[in-house]
């Protein structure tokens, strides 16, 4: 039964404002409960429940169970309960399983699937209140005496629930996870078509969740068409309602905002606080747009005719960031940070616990997605298309693949003249659209608002993986070619500069605005072997870089080569936090800009100590034009998200001129 007030609460509700959800078991309920609260209502379902027909892994539950197997059962939906006795029904007599789940521990998470087990002759064990996430399920677990080493089955809603099952690992239990259904797409797809361009064309005031799953088959779909920046934008713009901290949190992982969550985690407490906090929600966040707007445009200067010029403060070719390139003053300095979209953001989280590293590489949708959502978190000047330095080695059919816990991998290395001969006919950047294809998609949610950065790995540090078949302490393969095999080098070099060349103009044709190039691993070098072995093949790509696009030349751990890397070429130099800012900048002289150089280890120091740190590398910078504020090298993964922001309006307020 819905809880809602009966009669009409039209007055001081939603006031006709058009309000989008995606129930698809209560659709027409939520279209009445909507309506019923002054809301013009336009419910899209986005999921479908799929049962599994020939289930083995619900057959090997009813095996254990019957073996005294599990001494504690969890169900987490009414209707899981059901569809997995129908799926065991016909092969195994019910009366054995109820039997067998009276002996266990039975746990149900609230009412109906309390209700179910009762339909089945069994009493739960224990009844998990509201709000009934997975903490309380595991809290009430928890007061059972030694979860360590139970055998804990639980029976799944559509996917795993990750972090309780985590959650009870980590207290010693063994899980069994019991899939019964799925969730899949409507098998109509086209009201969620049509909710998508309502969203996106700004006809949406209130959009409600009951769900993560609506969350993640929206995106999907919006993605298919698309549409998945614009529907992002478009959701920040309505005021969005979830049902609980589950499908909040995952709003939330998705960069969008939550606005309205009612105390109790039910369908008609959602509409009847989306209705009574809607309407002053939606006005203030079109105040707030308006004055972005003029903010963007503080001075409306008049043009011929009359009309008003109201042009954005920068055009992007004028952003400070593409100043800073320029060596021109801007009016402050311009941040951004390596690995700004990664582990350290539970937002990139909760993508890479459904994807693996590469699929989020090559997948467009997911690339941008990371990359748009931690500009909008951090306020950055920039975005730095999400995508590895290694990249262009995938054309290549070495093997490349990442490890978790262990980086990129690459399981047929370089050594020999026949290896090169082998992957050598394959180089081509033409099998990395997919990259481009992220770029223009972050390009559409961004407008013009942000400068891109693309890149690619440096040839040494590309070829010191290809040699190595991975990251290395010693670099002693790659040296040891170098030394020995100069002519089989020079062919290695001269194919990544091709493959690099062709794959950051690529970048640069979808809409990146700057490169970088990361030689990561060149301070392994000796001056005089990166004069011989590396300049030659670093000056020649960064010469391949489409004429007028800045091009910033960044390397680790390089106090010894910053003069010769200033030599190979680079509108910006990059170093690191090993170095003095205003002595490597007095090194490289005048005509280069120069990148960084905070030490990524002091983002976990307090705001005062990351304060005192910006201040002293901007005073080494002493407003010189050309000055563009970066870590010496990327985030860590554990970095608080809260002092990374910190640093970026740090650095903000104290170079404003």
């Amino acid at each position: 039964m819905i809880d809602a007030t009966a009669h009409d609460e039209k007055r001081g509700g939603f006031g006709g404002l058009h309000v989008i959800a995606f129930e698809s078991r209560m659709a027409a309920e939520t279209r009445a409960l909507i309506e019923r609260f002054g809301g013009r209502a336009m419910v899209a379902p986005a999921m479908a429940e799929a049962p599994i027909e020939d289930n083995p892994a619900a057959f090997e539950f009813a095996d254990r169970l019957l073996a005294g197997g599990f001494d504690v059962v969890i169900f987490l939906t009414g209707v899981g309960v059901r569809e997995l006795f129908r799926a065991l029904d016909g092969r195994y007599r019910r009366e054995d399983l109820v039997a067998a789940l009276r002996g266990a521990t039975t746990v149900a998470r609230g009412p109906k699937p309390a209700a179910a087990l009762r339909e089945l002759g069994v009493e739960p064990s224990i009844s998990v209140p509201e709000p009934n996430t997975w903490r309380e399920i595991l809290a009430a677990v928890d007061e059972l005496a030694k979860i360590a080493e139970r055998r804990i089955a639980i029976q799944e809603y559509g996917t795993a629930n990750h972090d309780l099952c985590a959650a009870l690992e980590a207290r010693g239990a063994v899980v069994t996870a019991v899939p019964v259904y799925r969730w899949t797409m409507p098998a109509d797809r086209e009201p969620l078509r049509a909710a998508i361009r309502a969203i996106v064309e700004r006809q949406a005031d209130c959009v409600l969740f009951t769900s993560s799953h609506q969350i993640a088959n929206l995106m999907r779909q919006a993605a298919d068409d698309g549409a998945l920046p614009q529907l992002r934008q478009g959701l920040n713009r309505a005021a969005v309602g979830s049902i609980g901290p589950i499908c909040a949190a995952e709003l939330r992982a998705r960069g969008i905002e939550v606005d309205i969550e009612p105390a109790h985690p039910k369908l008609g407490h959602l509409v009847k606080a989306a209705a009574a906090q809607a309407p002053a929600i939606i006005e203030q966040k079109r105040k707030s747009a308006l004055a972005g707007a003029r903010m963007a445009a503080p001075q409306a200067r008049t043009q011929k005719g009359g009309e008003a010029d109201i042009s954005p403060l920068y055009a992007r070719a004028d952003h400070p960031l593409l100043r800073a390139c320029r060596r021109e003053r801007p009016p402050y300095t311009p941040v951004w940070l390596m690995r700004q979209a990664g582990r350290y953001m539970p937002e990139y989280r909760r993508v890479r616990e459904r994807h693996s590293f590469l699929e989020m590489c090559q997948r467009p949708e997911l690339a941008a997605e990371v990359t748009v959502t931690a500009v909008e978190r951090l306020g950055v000047d920039a975005a730095i298309i999400f995508a590895d330095i290694l990249l262009p080695l995938l054309p290549l059919n070495v093997g490349l693949h990442y490890e978790k816990g262990d980086g990129p991998v690459i399981d047929r290395p370089v050594r020999r003249a026949a290896d090169l001969e082998r992957a050598a006919p394959l180089a081509s950047a033409e099998a990395l659209g997919f990259v481009g294809d992220a770029i223009k998609m972050t390009r559409t949610a961004l407008g013009d608002r942000k400068p891109i950065i693309g890149f690619a790995g440096a040839p040494f540090t590309l070829a010191s993986y290809l040699i190595e078949g991975g990251g290395s302490r010693n670099y002693q393969a790659t040296k040891t070619l170098m030394y020995t095999q100069p002519d089989l080098w020079d062919r290695i070099m001269k194919m990544i500069v091709r493959v690099t060349g062709d794959y950051l103009n690529l970048q640069i044709e979808a809409g990146a605005d700057l490169v970088q190039i990361f030689d990561s691993w060149v301070g392994c070098l000796g001056p005089d072997d990166y004069r011989r072995y590396v300049m030659p093949y670093s000056r020649a790509t960064i010469a391949a870089v489409r004429s007028g696009t800045p091009v910033i030349h960044f390397s680790a751990d390089t106090a010894s080569l910053l003069e010769l890397m200033r030599a190979a070429g680079g509108d910006v130099i990059g170093v690191d936090w090993r170095v003095d800012l205003a002595h490597a900048w007095a090194r490289l002289g005048d005509g280069v800009g120069v990148q960084g150089n905070f030490d990524p280890i002091a983002l976990f120091a307090d705001t005062g100590e990351i304060r005192r740190r910006a201040k002293a590398i901007l005073d080494a910078a002493g407003g010189r034009p050309g000055h563009i504020f970066n870590l010496g090298h990327g985030i860590l993964p554990e970095t608080p998200v809260d002092n990374v922001r910190a640093l970026i309006d740090i650095v903000h307020e104290l170079s404003a001129r």
